[in-house]
């Protein structure tokens, strides 16, 4: 019988935030495998466990997978562990998921800590409604073509962005976005010199372009304007009611597909086609 591949969150900056589930299933499993196993020991040694490590990263997805995978099918059980956060999230091991998915194997994921939850929650900006982008394409015909879509998302944004490559993406986004946009940059969240600065993105490439960044960050965009719906009226009705009489169907039935389509009422829309 299978093992089980537990998706194990760790901390994102704080250390008093592993929770007891956590250390129990660290504990529990046959082995782990984590992002860098240098920061994982680190986390066993603060809790003073001592089990099996192997590396799962970006670049041996198709290698560790396949390892993984088979120790699985053996009957062993597995921890997966980012170096912070919580694993499959914008994440390579979104792959080593789908793969157990793709055999079977059972994988149970533990709540736990999240940058983009905890940044989303504090930043003051709508959080009914959201989009995660993770990073910004590096490639500039993507990015450019992200940034065109994220023009018009009425969700709010998020996304990751290291401290090297802050100034880029806020010149970015003010130049897609508009440097009015409401931005709150949220760093280093749960430790020691966490900051939520809440300002314009033309006010934060500012302070930025003065200010080198520190810290990994996550910013919490906010959407677009919603867009006014155009009013629809009868005339455009009896218009769509033509173009679907002249593709063939009966006067009857576009009538209802036309009003299905543009939210008329379709007793109003029979009676003027009726007319015509």
């Amino acid at each position: 019988m299978p093992g089980t591949l537990y998706l194990v969150p760790t901390p994102i900056g704080n250390l008093g935030d592993i929770s007891r589930r956590v250390a129990d299933t660290l504990e529990a499993v046959d082995f782990i495998a984590a992002e860098d196993t240098r920061v994982t020991l680190k986390l066993l040694n603060h809790l003073g466990l001592k089990k099996p490590l192997m590396s799962y990263y970006r670049h041996n997805t198709d290698t560790a997978g396949q390892q993984v995978l088979e120790r699985l099918l053996s009957g062993e059980s597995c921890a997966l562990c980012t170096d912070a956060g919580t694993p499959a999230v914008s994440d390579p091991g979104e792959d080593l998921v789908a793969l157990c998915a793709a055999h079977d194997v059972r994988v149970e994921a533990l709540p736990g800590p999240c940058a983009l939850v905890v940044a989303l929650s504090v930043s003051g900006l709508p959080t009914a409604r959201f989009v995660f982008e993770g990073f910004l394409p590096m490639n500039k015909k993507n990015r450019r073509s992200r940034l065109e879509t994220l023009a018009v998302e009425e969700r709010t944004i998020l996304l990751y962005e290291a401290p090297h490559k802050l100034v880029s993406t806020l010149s970015d986004l003010a130049a897609a976005l508009g440097p009015e946009r409401r931005v709150s940059l949220c760093r280093e969240l749960t430790k020691l010199h966490e900051e939520v600065w809440r300002a314009t993105l033309g006010k934060a490439l500012e302070r930025y372009k003065a200010e080198a960044p520190r810290g990994e960050f996550v910013l919490v965009v906010e959407g677009a304007p919603a867009r006014e719906k155009e009013e629809v009226t009868l005339a455009d009705g009896l218009d769509r009611v033509e173009e679907l009489v002249a593709e063939g169907s009966s006067r009857k039935d576009a009538v209802k597909q036309a009003a299905k389509e543009l939210g008329l009422s379709r007793n109003e829309l029979y009676a003027a086609a009726m007319r015509e």
